[in-house]
């Protein structure tokens, strides 16, 4: 995980839609950055869901959602319209932006280790600065956290 204090990463990465989004087209904004492990995952799906029903919150507040995973943009959009998500879900197949966040970790899951991602929430500042970062995230009560810490 990201120290806090530390600028974020730059990146630019497709949405749901095909789009392409960077860190600095932000600027000025707080920006809510979540990695999970996979679309349409019970844990995923309410953290997503959280975040959605919480989105005009966040907007009111001057902050956007931007979720990641490494799934691809075909699977971000059927994960969207299933759930009516109302922010971006960023593509990162290659998890070039999840490895320079620190987020590919060993995980153990009834006794078998794998690679994967690590729920993780940062909280990065108008300046593109890590203000926040929780990597013992639960799926259920991140969107209601994040809402509060801001």
């Amino acid at each position: 995980m990201l120290e806090v204090g530390t600028k974020a990463p730059a990146f630019e990465l497709p949405d749901q839609n095909g789009v392409m989004h960077k860190l600095e087209d932000y600027r000025g904004k707080k920006v809510i950055l979540y990695f999970y492990p996979r679309d349409n995952t019970p844990g995923c799906t309410k953290q997503a869901c959280g975040f959605s029903d919480r989105y005009p919150q966040f907007t009111e507040k001057g902050a956007v959602v931007l979720g990641v995973s490494k799934d691809s943009v075909a699977s971000h959009k059927k994960f969207e319209e299933k759930h009516g998500l109302a922010f971006t879900l960023l593509s990162d197949t290659e998890r070039k932006v999840i490895e320079a966040y620190d987020v590919w970790k060993e995980k153990k899951n009834y006794g078998k280790v794998s690679m994967g991602v690590v729920r993780t929430t940062y909280l990065i500042d108008e300046e593109g600065i890590i203000i926040r970062a929780n990597d013992k995230v639960k799926a259920a009560d991140d969107a209601e956290k994040m809402l509060n810490e801001i």
